[in-house]
């Protein structure tokens, strides 16, 4: 069983390596375009995968890492959201005191509907 771990790890890396070349933006792809790295990484089963892994992505400078991607924001945080409500609350305010009723949208305001 031990005689087959270095296969295994090589068959991880590359697998690893392909999924994360399929997954990752074609903006955060650096020096070759991503059908390339996807045929190098296939191609040379060691040298291909750590080469993606080493040179192929674009790095955040900070943290070291992935750049940081935007995180999603429940509706309650998310301050363009709130900002739509209190809009909305607004311009339902100022409908109300406008007078104006749904009813009377449509209708001429200076015609007499009894008199046609």
């Amino acid at each position: 069983m031990l005689r087959y771990l270095p296969f295994l790890l090589i068959i991880a890396l590359t697998i690893y390596a392909f999924i994360d070349c399929l997954n990752t933006p074609e903006g955060e792809v650096k020096h070759l375009p991503k059908p390339v790295w996807v045929l190098i990484i296939l191609l040379f089963s060691i040298v291909g995968p750590v080469v993606w892994l080493a040179a192929g992505k674009q790095r955040s400078a900070v943290g070291g890492g992935r750049a940081r991607r935007p995180q999603w924001v429940a509706p309650d945080d998310n301050p363009d959201f709130l900002r739509s409500l209190g809009e909305e609350q607004q311009q339902k305010k100022n409908r109300d005191t406008d007078g104006s009723t749904d009813k009377d949208a449509g209708k001429d305001p200076g015609k007499d509907p009894d008199k046609d």
